[in-house]
């Protein structure tokens, strides 16, 4: 490999000018990092939530750092929604090339409390939706596919509890506990995840997830320094994850990087499920 090849593989490999990235759940703990992380890798990032106050003001603070970004203001449960989105997506950008399902919802829980309802809502928003976004989103990725050496890229947020149980240990009375139903629908995405790359694989398509470990919200870390330091010690590394630590994990995934990389389960835990 000379000289000139490898600089142009340094400069060129992670980047996403030119490329159109549409976020889901965009204003959440750590989809700020992935909306500000593909930001600057040069992509245009559609911003996705629910709360239109929350989503413009993160625009805005995008905005004023230099980015390029517009906003999605809509429920992704919500089916005609979500349809108009694409439609409106493919009359403004022509195409996709990126999209990072990280929507999610759910209210803390037990065996005990958990309720058919939570089970329902859970699936919805973490499957269904996810599901609905890369069937709706299929003809623009395969646009996307076409100009890019890697193709196009899904990548869907799941989370280690997908792959293992809570430990109860670790909730005590803190009324944190993370519920069945999340875990469960999130082993959904994960599999759906493996469906969806072996199946798109054909039109430059590829679908991976990533499962983060334990990156609780700054409320957490500051109203529940008990419940904090039984994360720390359950972890190998001894410590929790910080939202910027997901941001390489999902820029190798998003780039031709990672252009011979599909249906895997990236963990980003801190190495919580090797022991």
């Amino acid at each position: 490999m000379n000289k000139n090849f490898k600089s142009v593989i340094l400069d060129t490999l992670f980047r996403l000018d030119g490329r159109n990235a549409l976020i889901t759940g965009a204003a959440g703990n750590l989809g700020r990092a992935i909306s500000r992380i593909l930001c600057e890798a040069g992509a245009h990032v559609i911003l996705n939530g629910r709360t239109r106050k929350t989503i413009d003001e993160f625009a805005c603070e995008l905005k004023d750092d230099g980015y390029d970004v517009s906003t999605a203001v809509l429920d992704i449960t919500d089916d005609k929604q979500l349809v108009e989105l694409f439609k409106r997506i493919r009359l403004e950008r022509g195409c996709l090339d990126i999209i990072v399902n990280n929507a999610s919802a759910g209210r803390c829980g037990t065996i005990e409390n958990a309720t058919k309802d939570d089970f329902y809502k859970s699936y919805e928003i973490n499957v269904v939706a996810a599901f609905r976004t890369i069937q709706l989103g299929k003809p623009l990725l395969k646009e996307g596919a076409k100009k890019n050496p890697g193709g196009a890229s899904v990548i869907n947020i799941a989370t280690m509890y997908g792959v293992i149980s809570p430990d109860p240990a670790i909730y005590g009375k803190s009324g944190l506990n993370n519920p069945p139903h999340y875990g469960a629908a999130k082993a959904g995405l994960i599999q759906l995840t493996r469906y969806a790359a072996c199946h798109l694989a054909n039109d430059k398509i590829r679908v991976n997830a990533i499962s983060p470990g334990p990156f609780p919200n700054s409320t957490i870390t500051k109203e529940q320094p008990s419940f904090l330091k039984e994360l720390c010690r359950k972890n190998p590394m001894n410590r929790i994850g910080q939202s910027y630590e997901v941001c390489g994990p999902v820029l190798f995934l998003a780039s031709d990087a990672s252009s011979y990389v599909t249906g895997i389960n990236l963990i980003v835990d801190g190495g919580w499920t090797a022991w």
